[in-house]
């Protein structure tokens, strides 16, 4: 007799307008299994997911939990019969603290007071089993990067007793070290039963810790296998069909005029960075979560001031040295930021796709005497919309309703619309799959090759092996070395991001 899955999925539909995202014949998942769940952003994957979580409701199909109907049509109902979820976006509340966010409905109270030493004592243990304990439960969360703000949600998810985990894109934010304490906390579990469903665009991740691997295709099934039958490229193979992306040779077109000039930078955790960034240079910054590379990138844009050192730009005519004190003067400079959490910082989500890719040049490109030339704003963004290939029904449509990779090149967009000379991308492929990744990868050659100045921050190494002229390493704080494409070697990079922290414990120590 054959047991039954744990959570079974039949010909679950689901459309928004007249766009079919979902039409799933069959998906489920075993208990004491990791079922890695991919596809192509707008598969379908997230919002099977979200089904499952009772975040969102079918058209049509049915789910059963152990056998027996299983229909949520509330987060809260899922939680009850055992099935959490861990979203892509981070869904925590930035103005409270560690520990409440932790526990924000489980908050110990009596007599209708929350008992703050037993919420600090569960927030320590909780935080302590997750390899946190040197956070501090009273911190406010907000004060903590996007890194660490999705260790947090994780840890409250795993912290609660569930049957059914289900992880959005859980590693997007996470150092290396940071995905493999998350990757023991997952094997644990499976050990203990619980049926885990992750949904990822990290191949190596997948080969790494999944039992089973189901791929959806523009909202369709198309293949659930163990894990042994799959290699990387029958991954990528089964996701975009059987045509495979081709990976161009790295040209460099990086020149010897020098754009951006940095010096002696300093505020926050960030100490003393110096750097010169060149026409047509991309200049990755590698480092591991909290080093100080998007600290750095916002102290240079004037997102966050800096207590001393400055810039030199090379299209200033006095060539005098600047430091901003506001995003808006950056910008009249000539620089363009695409930040990391694009829905806190890099999107109007309610707005539309249109409104959001020429909200910061509307007055630049497509304003005349106070009036906004309309057809002028849609050819760009419609030409925007088929150059990314943003996958949507129209530019007006809100990009709240995008998934998330789409939203990502949406934030794009908004930068390359407005073509500044100097382009800040911090995490610019998160949460974006491969096929897309490779769009993006071709816009930074592009860019590279009309003669703008790229950094690129990014938490995935290989990437930046694979589309910078040059690499930089944040650690702790400091500039920790800069490795050229002709010498460099991972071993050199990885050294370089932990030596601050050597130091660091060194000079505590003694």
């Amino acid at each position: 007799m054959l047991m039954q899955p744990l959570l079974s999925c039949h010909q679950i539909a689901k459309r928004y307008g007249a766009t079919n995202v979902l039409d799933c014949e069959q998906f489920s998942v075993e208990a004491g299994e990791i079922h890695a769940l991919l596809g192509a952003n707008g598969a379908g994957k997230s919002t099977l997911c979200r089904i499952m979580a009772g975040l969102v409701q079918p058209d049509s199909g049915f789910m059963r939990l152990d056998g027996n109907e299983y229909r949520p049509t509330t987060k809260q109902m899922a939680e009850a019969r055992g099935v959490e979820i861990v979203q892509q976006e981070l869904n925590l509340i930035p103005t409270l603290s560690v520990a409440e966010n932790l526990f924000l409905t489980r908050l110990p109270h009596r007599g209708g007071l929350i008992r703050r030493s037993e919420l600090r004592a569960r927030a320590r243990q909780a935080l302590q089993r997750f390899g946190l304990e040197e956070i501090d439960p009273d911190l406010t969360v907000g004060l903590l990067g996007v890194g660490r703000q999705q260790m947090i949600e994780i840890a409250a998810a795993l912290d609660r007793s569930c049957r059914l985990l289900i992880l959005d894109e859980p590693t997007a934010a996470l150092s290396s070290g940071e995905a493999a304490t998350l990757f023991q906390h997952l094997r644990e579990l499976r050990r203990q039963g619980v049926g885990i469903i992750t949904i990822t665009h990290r191949l190596d991740e997948v080969l790494e810790i999944a039992d089973r691997v189901s791929v959806l295709r523009d909202g369709l099934h198309v293949r659930t296998a163990n894990i042994d039958s799959f290699n990387k490229d029958s991954m990528i193979e089964s996701m975009s069909g059987p045509q495979k992306l081709g990976q161009a040779s790295f040209q460099s077109h990086m020149t010897s005029r020098c754009l951006l000039q940095v010096e002696h930078i300093t505020g926050g955790i960030v100490r003393d960075v110096n750097f010169r960034l060149f026409a047509g240079q991309r200049l990755g910054i590698a480092g591991l979560v909290g080093s100080g590379r998007t600290e750095l990138l916002r102290l240079i844009f004037g997102a966050d001031c800096a207590d001393s050192g400055s810039v030199l730009l090379d299209n200033r005519a006095a060539r005098e040295k600047v430091r901003f004190r506001h995003p808006r003067q950056a910008v009249a400079a000539g620089l363009a930021m695409v930040t990391e959490d694009r829905k806190q910082n890099g999107l109007l989500l309610t707005q539309s796709i249109r409104s959001n890719s020429t909200l910061n040049s509307l007055g630049k490109r497509f304003s005349r005497w106070g009036l906004v030339q309309g057809a002028q704003e849609n050819r760009v963004v419609d030409e925007m919309i088929s150059a990314l290939e943003i996958k949507c029904q129209s530019r007006e449509q809100p990009v709240t309703t995008l998934s998330g990779g789409n939203q990502q090149k949406v934030a794009v967009a908004r930068w390359l619309v407005r073509d500044a000379d100097i382009f800040f991308f911090d995490e610019p492929t998160r949460g974006i799959d491969i096929a897309a990744r490779r769009r993006i990868y071709r816009l930074f050659d592009s860019l590279a090759q009309a003669g703008k100045g790229l950094v690129i921050v990014s938490s995935d190494l290989e990437e930046l092996l694979e589309t910078c002229d040059h690499i930089g390493v944040m650690s702790a704080g400091e500039w920790t070395g800069l490795f050229e494409r002709s010498s460099w070697s991972r071993e050199q990079i990885m050294q370089a991001a932990f030596s601050g922290y050597q130091e660091t414990k060194v000079a505590i120590d003694g």
